[in-house]
């Protein structure tokens, strides 16, 4: 197991709450697909830069957005976060600070308006 991968009592957790749904195909192992989603997440990385170990990424990109649409992943947030009775901490990236440079400020124009005193320039 890997430093950010599942352990096996998260994956007792989770496992049962799966979908079972075959479509004739043989299936990607739901924890290395897990796994692959995760690990996209953590490392805020495009889905064509997910490891191949994970399994094929058009895999991990359609089981999560089929997941997404069926409510599976509010399932899960919910059974692990009652298994760990408040022992878990999350952080969201809503309060994540863009760069000044990435916020569409001009090129040279380095003052930062919210700080400028009216009138001034």
């Amino acid at each position: 197991m890997r430093r950010h991968e599942l352990s096996d009592k998260e994956w007792s957790i989770i496992e049962p709450l799966l979908p079972r749904k075959s479509r004739r195909v043989k299936r990607v192992d739901d924890r290395r697909v897990i796994n692959g989603i995760l690990w996209r997440f953590r490392t805020g990385s495009s889905w064509r830069d997910v490891p191949e170990r994970y399994g094929p990424r058009t895999t991990l990109y359609n089981r999560f957005c089929r997941w997404r649409a069926s409510s599976v992943w509010d399932r899960l947030l919910e059974a692990v976060s009652e298994a760990y009775d408040g022992d878990i901490v999350m952080i969201d990236n809503s309060c994540v600070r863009v760069h000044q440079h990435g916020a569409g400020s001009k090129k040279g124009d380095l003052a930062i308006r919210a700080w400028d005193s009216p009138g001034a320039g």
